[in-house]
């Protein structure tokens, strides 16, 4: 395992990888930070992979649209949070899916009638590559800014930054239940 950092708007980045692909990118301070990455681990800022993120996060940051498929991703989780996560690769730029609308999509691909927003929340806070792959992109139902591992400042800050309607969004207030 390889790792690198990027100093971003929003925090320093620890960036991980196999050699080849993308494994993790967690902010500094995140819930669970850096929490798939396995046994030794040395830095290799000079990695290809890093390399490309590096610049694909620059054009990010830039406010530039940015393709997911540009990136060679590999996180590291179960057969769900994997599909979970391929279905957060869909989600355009600067908009929002409710946990509802991914809890629906995920349910059509298991051939179920329905699933569990809060199992696909799980999935979703346990993003390990932060940004991305945007999990950031998903509120609540009732448009609510909620289950940003980064937080919500970040998540308002990198909403903002892709030019998302934030009209109808909201940070909920301390203790409200949602």
């Amino acid at each position: 395992m390889y790792s690198a950092y990027y100093d971003s708007p929003v925090g320093r980045l620890l960036l991980a990888s196999d050699g080849t692909s993308l494994t993790g990118l967690w902010i500094a301070g995140q819930k669970y930070y850096a929490d798939t990455i396995t046994g030794n681990i040395c830095e290799k800022k000079d990695l290809p992979v890093f390399v490309k993120t590096k610049e694909w996060l620059d054009k990010y940051f830039a406010g530039q649209k940015t393709k997911i498929t540009e990136l060679p991703l590999a996180p590291v989780g179960s057969a769900f949070r994997q599909m979970v996560w391929q279905i957060l690769c869909k989600i355009p730029f600067g908009q929002v899916w409710t946990y509802g609308d991914i809890a629906k999509m995920a349910a059509r691909k298991l051939g179920k009638k329905t699933m569990s927003a809060q199992a696909v929340g799980g999935a979703v806070g346990h993003n390990p590559i932060s940004i991305i792959i945007p999990c950031h992109r998903v509120v609540g139902t009732n448009g609510s800014l909620t289950g940003y591992a980064g937080g919500l400042d970040v998540k308002i800050r990198l909403l903002k930054l892709e030019g998302a309607d934030m009209s109808k969004l909201f940070r909920p207030k301390k203790g409200a239940a949602l």
